[in-house]
């Protein structure tokens, strides 16, 4: 009796891991599917975005179902599960948070400050020197004056 138990509980185990490769392998051809079409479109293009998206969400599909299955927290106690989750939760929200300030401390140097601006899309001439080592007078004196 307690041996046809056993082997009903390993089948069913079998079966959850198979069911669950075929998940992850649908999604995963679903993302690069999305993928090569994504590479089609125009780079500035809300589809584009929308498929973005779709593939993050895609992803976040297949981590929860490794980490539930394959590293068994599916069936661990509610406690040990939110001792993962919670840290991780806070680990992505200080990337995504580093990533926003970084991209507004670039864009702020860019914008705010016009002379970092000025200075790095100006093209500097060499200035060209007679034999006595008298310069040009006019023509190369200041680059800055020319009229942007």
């Amino acid at each position: 009796m307690e041996h046809s138990h056993t082997e009903q509980h390993e089948g069913g185990g079998t079966k959850e891991i198979w069911k669950v490769t075929i998940i992850l392998t649908v999604l995963t051809i679903v993302e690069l599917v999305l993928g090569f079409w994504m590479m089609d479109m125009p780079l500035q293009s809300g589809l584009r975005l929308a498929v973005k998206g779709a593939i993050v969400i895609l992803m976040m599909v297949k981590a929860f179902y490794i980490v539930a299955y394959f590293m068994h927290l599916k069936h661990e106690i509610k406690n040990l599960i939110m001792t993962i989750v919670v840290p991780l939760a806070l680990f992505i929200w200080f990337i995504i948070a580093f990533l926003y300030d970084g991209n507004s401390f670039k864009n702020l140097r860019n914008t705010y400050d016009p002379h970092y601006k000025e200075q790095s899309t100006i093209k500097v001439e060499k200035k060209k020197e007679h034999k006595s080592g008298e310069h040009h007078s006019e023509e190369h004196a200041k680059p800055s004056e020319e009229k942007h």
